[in-house]
């Protein structure tokens, strides 16, 4: 976990860095060629390991500003993470009714409910039942 926490914080303190510049005095077009070129790092063992330096390098006070501020972008990960809206690309949804019912209507409601185990339960006593309440359900 702790290993997870330092990459996480690198990755931030790649991204925070066009800010301090921009705090500086820079110009925008400068800050705006930085962020390019940071959202164009590969993460390599090269900008690990080098940004895991950096972090090192921070007091004390700044480190834990830094984790902190890593833990706040985690809960706000797990937050959007747990409320992503099921898919709706329909021909897909109807391509997946004809051959795995269960999963159309899975990824169709978001989440294991009757409709989905009646889904299952129909798919699994005769195929046609579990494709045409897939169908229904997913259109």
């Amino acid at each position: 976990m702790k290993k997870i926490s330092y990459l996480i914080a690198t990755a931030i303190m790649l991204n925070v860095s066009p800010v301090v510049a921009s705090s500086v005095g820079t110009t925008a077009t400068a800050t705006n060629k930085t962020t390019e070129a940071n959202s164009n790092i590969r993460m390599d063992d090269a900008v690990v390991t080098d940004a895991m330096s950096q972090f090192k390098s921070l007091s004390r006070v700044d480190r834990k500003a830094k984790l902190k501020e890593v833990k706040s972008l985690m809960k706000e990960y797990k937050a959007n993470k747990t409320s992503a809206s099921p898919s709706n690309d329909k021909v897909l949804l109807a391509i997946l009714a004809i051959l795995l019912p269960p999963l159309a209507v899975y990824l169709h409601e978001g989440t294991t409910n009757t409709t989905f185990w009646i889904s299952v339960l129909l798919t699994l006593l005769f195929w046609i039942p579990g494709v045409i309440f897939a169908l229904i359900t997913v259109l």
